[in-house]
């Protein structure tokens, strides 16, 4: 039997009064696209940190790939796991290249070694060569997101975790990165955990929605599925919310 690569088991996490988790289990498999979503506030963002060690938990237990992350050195899980945030957070004084081969020169890899592989990765998130020597400052918002996917796949992790990734972008550049990574996703044969706020994305790019409120998870499971089983308010006026706007655009448009 293959292990879950993520597994939490009874994770709270507290600040003063507030429980942003509180008692959350979570098993994700190998290859599995997950997208996180609910409220501000419903611990979706301190979920995902949780999983890479950014935010270490008050008690439970969270594994990756069968290790235990509290046992683990902090900078070398992070270098095992990809993640891209909306910020992007590309280091303005190197190039693209630079900031692609981060965590690869980290790791010990030698420049022939590096160069190939930000010669991939630009393939790989269909930006031209000749932007490897440019500055972030003189890309667009898309690009430099893409720049961001290269960047968390540049050490071939096998387990991404994406927090409001698209977010800032365009609709039609948010839709057309969107469907590149799920494709990316699918090529790689990667593991994506993605918070998002926007119902319609996790339903387009996620084969599993879980739904957060208070810190606890209120549904788990294929969008269709939660939409036909679940009778919980908050979760129904999530998953439903894609439809209201597909009938309100129609209604507008005279379609």
């Amino acid at each position: 039997m293959v292990p879950p690569m993520i597994e939490l088991s009874s994770v709270t996490k507290r600040y003063g009064a507030l429980a942003a988790l509180d008692g959350v289990d979570l098993s994700v498999a190998p290859g599995a696209f997950v997208a996180l979503v609910g409220g501000s506030g419903s611990g979706k963002t301190t979920l995902l940190k949780t999983i890479n060690g950014l935010i270490r938990p008050d008690s439970g237990h969270i594994a990756v790939a069968g290790d235990d992350v509290s046992a683990a050195e902090p900078h070398a899980l992070r270098r095992r796991i990809g993640y891209v945030f909306q910020e992007v957070g590309l280091f303005p004084h190197l190039t693209v290249a630079e900031n692609i081969a981060i965590t690869p020169k980290l790791l010990g890899w030698d420049a022939a070694r590096r160069a190939a592989r930000v010669a991939e990765l630009l393939d790989l998130v269909a930006l031209p060569q000749e932007v490897a020597a440019r500055a972030p400052s003189a890309l667009s918002g898309g690009q430099r997101q893409r720049v961001g996917v290269a960047r968390a796949l540049a050490a071939e992790p096998r387990l991404m975790l994406m927090d409001e990734p698209f977010g800032a972008l365009d609709p039609i550049t948010r839709d057309a990165l969107g469907a590149d990574y799920r494709a990316l996703h699918e090529r790689l044969g990667l593991t994506t955990v993605m918070v998002t706020h926007d119902m319609a994305e996790a339903v387009l790019l996620a084969d599993r929605v879980v739904v957060l409120a208070g810190g606890r998870i209120l549904a788990d499971g294929a969008p269709a599925e939660l939409l036909a089983q679940s009778r919980d308010p908050t979760v129904r006026a999530l998953l439903e919310a894609p439809k209201r706007q597909a009938e309100r655009l129609r209604e507008r448009l005279g379609a």
